[in-house]
């Protein structure tokens, strides 16, 4: 199959409505990372976005429409706190799990009854979204437990032939998947961290809790299970407070001849040789950003990536150590 990477416009949005309607695969960008969609009402459409990916069949979807989208012909939405919750993240890196109406294909959500529904803000998303006005089941567009893309590019390195077609909407501005939130409940659960924070919706709607996995019970959001981000070459994962052993730790390699680069934040970047850093940035915004982009680099520069986690804890560094620790971890 020829993959194809076309900027968005006219041309390529009816391109990309036809071949959704196919039942084919299309990328698309949002503001977190790039998105591999797929008609959310199709069986066959959603069991090719797990078969593109090789995602295992019991970590669920998102669903993702556009701002405009009668939302309540997917969900049912009884708390009162949601509406609030809506006003004022959504559009956004925000993703709410409702319960379902049964609407879309039962294989995005794995047979659960419930639905997890994003709007993102990324214009390019909207206006596609817009164009092909369906519900369009997304993950990230990339091999299953690689690193999340965030460039077109990125998603053609791992998936060139086994898409058809691109969307490219440049760099996203995000850098981790979204929040994902239960509101099911009489209060809202984060399931997922990312870049709206459980502190943040805990301010607009009076209480907010994170899930604590219980044994046995099957996820209702998808990054909660197996490992995920990972790049392609070694990783060791240091605490904030092990400078000096993840210091003691590349001039080992270095001295056994391995390629080594060290994934660190900007206060601490001067303790290793500068040409094998790969500078996080100084906050959680900048961290986030620059995460998929830096694990990408390094896969393609270096045998050992050391990584050291960020001080910082709380907020947006949450979803920022989340997806650390998940691509530095083993299987």
């Amino acid at each position: 199959m020829l993959t194809k990477i076309q900027k968005i416009g006219e041309q390529s949005l009816a391109e990309a409505k036809e071949l959704l309607l196919q039942g084919e695969c299309v990328a698309f960008p949002t503001e977190t990372v790039y998105g591999l969609g797929g008609d959310a009402r199709s069986d066959e459409a959603v069991e090719k976005i797990y078969r593109v990916k090789g995602r295992p069949q019991d970590n669920p979807l998102i669903v993702h429409v556009h701002s405009e989208y009668d939302l309540h012909s997917l969900i049912y939405d009884d708390q009162p706190y949601v509406k609030r919750l809506r006003e004022a993240f959504l559009p956004g890196p925000l993703t709410l799990v409702y319960r379902s109406r049964g609407k879309v294909s039962a294989k995005v959500s794995c047979g659960l009854d419930t639905l997890a529904v994003r709007i993102p803000e990324h214009p390019g998303a909207q206006r596609f979204l817009k164009y092909v006005d369906i519900p369009v089941a997304a993950p990230s567009a990339n091999r299953s437990k690689h690193v999340s893309p965030v460039s077109a590019q990125h998603v053609y390195d791992d998936l060139n032939g086994k898409i058809p077609l691109i969307l490219d909407g440049g760099p996203c501005s995000g850098g981790i998947e979204s929040t994902v939130c239960d509101v099911t409940g009489s209060y809202p659960v984060v399931l997922r961290a990312g870049l709206i924070t459980r502190e943040m919706i805990e301010h607009a709607v009076g209480r907010c809790d994170a899930y604590v996995p219980k044994e046995g019970e099957r996820v209702r959001s998808p990054g909660m299970k197996y490992k995920h981000y990972a790049p392609a070459c070694e990783t060791r994962l240091f605490s904030s407070a092990a400078v000096s052993e993840a210091l003691a730790a590349l001039n080992e390699a270095v001295r056994s001849g391995r390629r080594v680069r060290v994934l660190c934040e900007d206060c601490i970047a001067g303790a290793f040789p500068a040409e094998m850093v790969l500078n996080l940035g100084n906050d959680g915004i900048e961290m986030a950003e620059n995460l998929y982009r830096l694990l990408r680099e390094a896969e393609a520069c270096a045998d050992l990536l050391i990584a050291v986690e960020p001080h910082e804890r709380g907020g947006i560094m949450t979803g920022v150590l989340n997806r650390l620790q998940k691509a530095c971890a083993g299987e």
